[in-house]
């Protein structure tokens, strides 16, 4: 989607285009719900040339623990990619068909 400046400058880019991830996992979705405003997440690349990312809570805590404040344990997450769709030119165009149903979009 097209960016704005109300883009937190933390992310430290100056990008014209933002993604929006709208998972399918009830505790960012009522963490959102909860705070009102969206939330800045990323995924987290792993150096293992197996293991691409890392989806367990205790690895993820044992790796991060001096670098996060908090790790909320949901289980183990799928590594299966999301669907990325782009919106940008104002037409859809599917970017990479992944996890979620892309016919809700088209």
């Amino acid at each position: 989607m097209e960016s704005s400046s109300r883009i937190p400058k933390i992310l430290n880019v100056n990008k014209k285009t933002v993604g929006v991830r709208i998972p399918n996992n009830n505790i960012p979705l009522q963490l959102v719900e909860l705070l009102g405003n969206p939330m800045i997440t990323s995924s987290i690349k792993d150096d293992d040339e197996i293991l691409e990312y890392t989806t367990d809570p205790e690895v993820i805590f044992d790796d991060l623990r001096n670098e996060v404040d908090i790790v909320i344990d949901g289980g183990t997450g799928g590594n299966v990619p999301s669907t990325v769709i782009d919106c940008s030119s104002g037409e859809v165009e599917i970017i990479r068909e992944g996890l979620g149903d892309i016919n809700e979009f088209l």
